[in-house]
């Protein structure tokens, strides 16, 4: 008797399995995402299902975990890169699959970003609604005065101050993910005033673009300025998902090339919103961790 989908055993992932999650995300129409998908096994867990014919995955998702910035706050796992091959989707292996990763992460609350397809069943899950985010894409066209913040590439020096700046800012230490980072992306970009730093920004390749993330800054001026700074060191389209409450941000950017792709739904499980300062965390490092 054939296995069915819900019986099929659930593995962990690794960097060995990369070329089959990029065949999934392409089987999906999807980008391949090599790179994304490197750095996210890497800093993350990957969770898997191998597809009953014996040929690639069946499904595949990424838990990438945070531990607590303070004592106040709890610790925090993003969920991210929820596939299922479409020879296999509407067979319930999705949602074993998803419950799994509720299983495993235990007490910690979760986030993730869901697709309009998506959402119905994280909600389904207990996750519920607490933000929403743009991405918007294309030829960033400088125009008017330069931007009134100075910034700089990132020196090695800068690593401490932007894991101490990240920790304030996002409520969790992500150490482990941003020291990664140099590695990882093509420009990495800080502004400083005589404070110290009051923010940074990172770009890095995605297929045909460089996708802008994360982005933490003082003020919308100086997100605006790490942007900018960002664009002027790449002749790719550039890629970024902004939190819509930082709408100036939204409409400077639309005004300077880029335009609206879609919306993904920030949401979360066990907690009723995310920890940190959203007035400073302007987009994630991916949707996929955050």
């Amino acid at each position: 008797m054939p296995t069915a989908h819900t019986d099929l055993p659930i593995r962990r992932l690794t960097l060995g399995d990369l070329t089959a999650c990029a065949d999934l995300s392409e089987d999906r129409s999807w980008p391949r995402e090599e790179h994304r998908w490197g750095l996210l096994l890497a800093a993350g867990t990957g969770y898997g299902i191998d597809a009953p014919e014996g040929k690639g995955l069946a499904a595949a998702a990424v838990l990438t975990s945070y531990a607590p910035g303070t004592s106040s706050e709890p610790g925090l796992s993003a969920i991210g890169m929820v596939l299922v091959a479409e020879r296999h989707a509407r067979q319930g292996i999705g949602r074993r699959l998803m419950r799994h990763l509720l299983a495993e992460a235990g007490d910690t609350p979760l986030t993730l970003h869901a697709t309009p397809q998506g959402r119905p069943l994280y909600e389904d899950l207990g996750f519920t609604v607490t933000g929403k985010a743009e991405m918007i894409r294309g030829h960033f066209r400088p125009s008017g005065p330069p931007a009134g913040v100075p910034t700089r590439p990132a020196t090695a020096d800068d690593l401490p101050k932007i894991l101490r700046l990240d920790t304030e800012v996002f409520g969790l230490d992500r150490t482990h993910m941003l020291t990664r980072l140099p590695a990882f992306a093509d420009q990495i970009r800080v502004a400083e005033d005589e404070s110290g730093l009051i923010g940074y920004a990172a770009a890095w390749p995605n297929m045909q673009t460089h996708v802008v993330g994360p982005l933490i800054a003082r003020d919308t001026e100086t997100a605006k300025a790490l942007i900018a700074s960002l664009a002027a060191g790449t002749d790719r389209p550039l890629r970024t998902d902004i939190d819509v409450r930082h709408e100036d941000l939204l409409e400077w950017l639309k005004a300077h090339g880029l335009e609206p792709v879609a919306f993904n739904t920030v949401m979360t499980y066990g907690i009723p919103a995310l920890p940190g300062d959203w007035t400073r965390r302007f987009a994630p490092l991916t949707l996929a961790a955050g």
